[in-house]
């Protein structure tokens, strides 16, 4: 090699460590790994085992977009009046390390979003995929700086591939099974080791147009996704159910872990109490289960659901939209959004979150 070839190796050295990948989560039993190391490790809270778990939030938004031109406009920023899908993703990079602080460790994105009014779907169109399954390559993009980011710091993303407000805008089942394909090659191509795959949300809310999304044919895509190994590796896979909604046989005998959602449950002892009857299922042995959606919170009170869960052995991750008449700071779902900690809700979780696993 030439002299001037050893010197440009060695300027770009530094850059090309730096892009190898450090986070790998995995799972043993009812326990998170992450880089062979359990999650909050030897920590217990009020007597009770916090090692393993996974808190987490829904940050459905990072990488949003709308592409209806008509409706995009009610996005737009207090400051600017105008909407920026860059901007959105920028802010909620730079929230990241304030998030990890607290002893957050995950967070869901999903690459068709979630309802931005935080319940409710209309004409604003918002996927990572166009009507073939084909990837978009500027919500790639976006989600390449979130992933990168939370490579860095040892933070795990949950990713949903397909949302009941969206995915009528993929054209058939086709569509559909391409767009699986293609995420996951894009990830083994990426290397991201942190990634755990939601096939979708809440498939049993009866509102997908395709059959194969629903809970009778979801599986198929946990299983799609569990069957594609490459470099010694696969990715972790299951898919969310409603809110109060105990998996199906046909999905826990295919997940690696399991998804469970707290929306409409007020009272903590059914969180408890769906924990029970999800390992009663025919086909579950011992693995995780994440509340990955809960909008309920009372995080100054003794019993919450979120505390509820943990005296469960059940990780547990905050749903939060801006209710009607609020300010912007409130809310992860509700776009635009303020991805900082700012408001008295968000704080009230992180705080709790550090209260129980300790911090960072």
């Amino acid at each position: 090699m030439k002299f001037t070839s050893w010197i440009i190796a060695l300027v770009f050295l530094p850059a090309l460590v730096l892009a190898q990948k450090r986070t790998i989560v995995s799972i043993e039993g009812e326990k998170f790994y992450i880089n062979g190391k359990p999650t909050y490790e030897d920590r217990s809270w009020q007597g009770y085992p916090v090692e393993g778990l996974l808190f987490n939030a829904r940050m459905v938004q990072g990488i949003f977009d709308d592409l209806n031109e008509a409706s995009r406009a009610q996005w737009k920023y207090p400051d600017t009046h105008e909407w920026s899908a860059d901007r959105n993703t920028n802010e909620f990079v730079a929230a990241m390390d304030e998030w990890n602080r607290y002893g957050l460790l995950a967070f869901t994105l999903n690459l068709q979003g979630g309802s931005p009014l935080g319940y409710g779907n209309r004409d604003w169109i918002n996927s990572a995929f166009d009507e073939n399954g084909n990837l978009r390559t500027a919500y790639f993009q976006r989600l390449d700086k979130i992933l990168l980011k939370a490579d860095e710091l040892g933070m795990v993303v949950i990713l949903g591939l397909f949302y009941f407000g969206q995915d009528q805008h993929l054209k058939n089942e086709t569509a559909v099974l391409r767009a699986v394909d293609n995420t996951m090659d894009w990830l083994f191509e990426k290397e991201y080791r942190n990634v755990l795959i939601e096939a979708c949300n809440e498939t049993d809310v009866n509102k997908y147009d395709h059959d194969i999304l629903k809970t009778e044919r979801i599986h198929e895509i946990v299983k799609r996704v569990r069957d594609k190994t490459k470099k010694g590796y696969r990715y972790l896979a299951t898919t969310s159910y409603g809110g109060g909604t105990i998996p199906t046989s046909n999905v826990v005998k295919v997940s690696d872990y399991i998804l469970i959602h707290g929306n409409g449950v007020g009272e903590p002892e059914r969180i408890t109490q769906m924990v029970k009857e999800t390992k009663e299922v025919e086909g579950y042995s011992p693995m995780p289960i994440v509340f990955n959606e809960d909008d309920h919170y009372d995080f100054d009170e003794d019993i919450n659901n979120m505390v509820a869960a943990v005296k469960s052995y059940a990780s547990w991750g905050f749903f939060d939209f801006r209710r009607e008449g609020e300010s912007f700071e409130e809310g992860y779902q509700s776009v635009p959004v303020d991805w900082s900690v700012k408001s008295e809700r968000k704080r009230s979780f992180f705080e709790k979150v550090e209260e129980i696993s300790g911090g960072n």
